[in-house]
């Protein structure tokens, strides 16, 4: 069965991706971290499915992400890889597995790929990365970048804010992205920065550029699962649209099946053996 709006059942792959911005088709990206949330996005005909370190806040219930461990990644990534039959499953290398150096950043890669099953990983950060990224792409896994508010480096920048408002950081992140580009990163995500920035690194680039509030003009967009369906009642930044009000819809259900149970109104003889 062909998910919402999408008649093209054959696995995505990252070079379809690339095709998808030829040909002008934006990319649509959630994050998933469960078996459950997995098969329901991918049946609504997401291209890409992200199990991101976010994980962290949304299901363990940090402030960063930088407490995610590898181990943790693997086990949602594999959730996640047994439940998609179409959409591009990537997974963040969560803070501390890359950057000690390039051979124990392609190791651990390895091994996420080899546990979890997924499609591709994704890491934060620039020129400063690039020559794990070129490890890990040589060792034939598929790496896509991400720039500008990098959440690993949080307590580098001490803010949330947006990113690359100034001209030095926006240059320096035009240059990362093209020598991500150019390292063999199939795309890049571009977190909170300026829609227009957003833009030229989209024109300059090849490669499919997905903003997660970087403006409309990239090719494709990826939001945490949990907020666009408004299950976090307190976040709500400028870049993101609540498609539902799960949260209340979920208060309401449970609070219902209490009031039943209470009252003794479930199960109903209909419900019994």
């Amino acid at each position: 069965m062909a998910g919402y709006l999408v008649e093209d059942n054959r696995k995505v792959t990252t070079l379809r991706l690339r095709e998808m911005k030829t040909k002008g088709e934006r990319i649509a990206m959630l994050t998933a971290y469960d078996y459950t949330m997995a098969k329901i996005l991918d049946e609504a005909g997401l291209d890409a499915v992200l199990i991101g370190d976010s994980a962290a806040n949304v299901m363990a219930g940090y402030s960063t992400t930088v407490p995610m461990k590898i181990e943790q990644m693997i086990y949602h990534a594999g959730s996640v890889v047994r439940a998609v039959k179409r959409a591009l499953v990537v997974c963040d290398m969560p803070f501390g597995t890359y950057q000690v150096n390039a051979t124990e950043g392609v190791k651990n890669a390895i091994r996420i790929m080899q546990e979890s099953g997924c499609d591709a990983l994704k890491l934060e950060g620039g020129i400063e990365i690039i020559e794990v990224v070129k490890r890990i792409i040589d060792a034939g896994i598929p790496v896509m970048g991400h720039l500008g508010l990098t959440p690993q480096s949080i307590n580098k920048f001490g803010t949330f804010g947006v990113r690359a408002k100034d001209e030095a950081e926006a240059q320096k992140l035009i240059s990362d992205a093209k020598a991500l580009e150019e390292a063999g990163c199939f795309s890049i995500v571009l977190e909170k920065i300026p829609a227009k920035l957003g833009g030229i690194v989209s024109k300059e680039l090849s490669i499919p550029i997905i903003g997660i509030g970087a403006g409309n003009e990239v090719d494709g967009q990826v939001l945490v699962v949990q907020d666009m369906l408004g299950m976090n009642k307190g976040f709500n930044p400028k870049f993101l649209r609540k498609y539902e009000d799960l949260y209340s819809r979920i208060i309401d259900g449970v609070g219902n099946y209490v009031s039943d149970v209470k009252q003794a109104a479930f199960p109903s003889v209909d419900e019994q053996y």
